[in-house]
């Protein structure tokens, strides 16, 4: 959802078995999910691998890509059972378990050995679940959500969180800066930390943008210039991507077309909310996230971008 492209991590965890370069770039790969954040990246790795199979449950999303070389799958099935690594973006954990489970499903049709690097952003005992079915057909699932909006991804500077078996970490390195990687944050091999860490960073960004819109409105009902003094703070105490990006989004009022739309922003709240009644972990701030943004969406406004937030506060 933002873009910290001043970061950069050096990986110090020693590499093992690593599949050669020329090895890796002969990998049949597979992409599922051509939504405003998969198709870019789908693009990416057209762009670095010249070869891509591509799967959209609605089809016409796919045709751009097909026009570069990408080749069109009919089913699930059908790419799954063509490549080595299969990606996939979705939009929840209905959707992923979907097309990862069942005899049509990527697990049960994946080369053997094959790798499913799941993208979504999705509860962590999904994919614990998921880690578990793939094993049982003798093949893998490594957890990569992100962290960047669409715009991050055309610009390759988008920062992946990964978990999984580490071996396997190594193999999909590369493929994971094809895709559009500037930095790639391991979680040890626990098939859901990566997506702990992507709730926990998702849900810092719905309450900056919950804070900046009520800093915005209380600085514009005070008199004082909203835009000189968001300004400042991005400058001095909050100069950070996250402040930045979407403090310039909500002074603009901005609100479409949609980046990272409000119900998707909640989809990922209501995550937060769940696996913190799972662990036990006290939330209060989340409860009031949950409120703000279901009053916008029974407004009409879900399809608006995750900085409509603001608009509960009129």
């Amino acid at each position: 959802m933002y873009d910290p492209s001043f970061l950069y991590l050096k990986k110090v965890r020693v590499r093992k078995n690593v599949i050669p370069h020329h090895k890796n770039q002969c990998m049949k790969i597979g992409f599922i999910g051509l939504g405003n954040l998969g198709t870019p990246i789908a693009e990416n790795l057209l762009e670095k691998r010249k070869e891509l199979y591509v799967y959209n449950r609605t089809a016409a999303k796919a045709q751009h890509l097909i026009a570069k070389g990408a080749t069109l799958c009919q089913s699930v099935k059908e790419l799954a059972s063509l490549c080595d690594i299969v990606i996939s973006i979705v939009s929840d954990d209905a959707a992923i378990n979907n097309i990862t489970q069942g005899e049509n499903g990527i697990a049960a049709n994946l080369k053997a050995e094959g790798i499913h690097i799941s993208m979504s952003t999705i509860l962590p005992a999904t994919s614990i679940a998921l880690a578990q079915l793939h094993q049982q057909h003798n093949n893998n699932y490594i957890t990569a959500p992100i962290l960047g909006r669409p715009e991050a991804a055309k610009a390759r500077k988008l920062n992946f969180l990964v978990s999984g078996n580490e071996e396997l970490q190594d193999v999909i390195e590369p493929i994971l800066h094809d895709a559009g990687a500037v930095n790639i944050w391991t979680y040890g091999e626990d098939a859901g930390a990566a997506n702990t860490a992507k709730l926990c960073s998702n849900y810092l960004i719905v309450s900056a943008i919950q804070a900046m819109s009520e800093g915005i409105s209380l600085a514009r009902h005070s008199g004082i210039d909203a835009e000189q003094w968001m300004n400042m703070l991005t400058q001095t105490i909050f100069a950070a991507p996250a402040y930045i990006n979407y403090g310039n989004l909500l002074l603009k009022e901005a609100y479409q077309p949609a980046a990272f739309s409000l119900k998707l922003a909640l989809k990922d709240v209501n995550l937060v909310a769940e696996q913190a009644s799972e662990t036990q972990a006290n939330m209060p701030l989340g409860k009031l996230l949950q409120q703000q943004m279901n009053k916008c969406i029974e407004k009409g406004m879900g399809d608006y971008d995750v900085t409509a937030l603001a608009l509960a506060l009129s």
